[in-house]
């Protein structure tokens, strides 16, 4: 099992590439594509926002993961954790 600094550092690096993905403005994107992507990372920011701090990077890195896969349509999942 990785550090929790590790897998945060993962996360971090995860939503950086998204963020240069999507400032690119390369390629039109389906709008579905796009409404998935922003509720995955939606409902990731929502959890780390919790006021109690009690959050799970297991639930932030599966809906950053699923983001990520949706915008780069990577031929496989990325594995976060071992």
């Amino acid at each position: 099992m990785q550090t929790k600094e590790v897998r945060l550092r993962r996360i971090q690096q995860l939503a950086h590439e998204i963020m240069h993905e999507m400032n690119r403005g390369n390629e039109p994107r389906q709008f579905e594509t796009l409404n998935l992507a922003v509720d995955n990372l939606s409902r990731a920011l929502g959890d780390l926002a919790d006021p109690s701090g009690n959050y799970s990077l297991d639930y932030i890195e599966e809906k950053l993961g699923k983001a990520h896969y949706l915008l780069f349509k990577n031929e496989k999942k990325i594995k976060l954790h071992s």
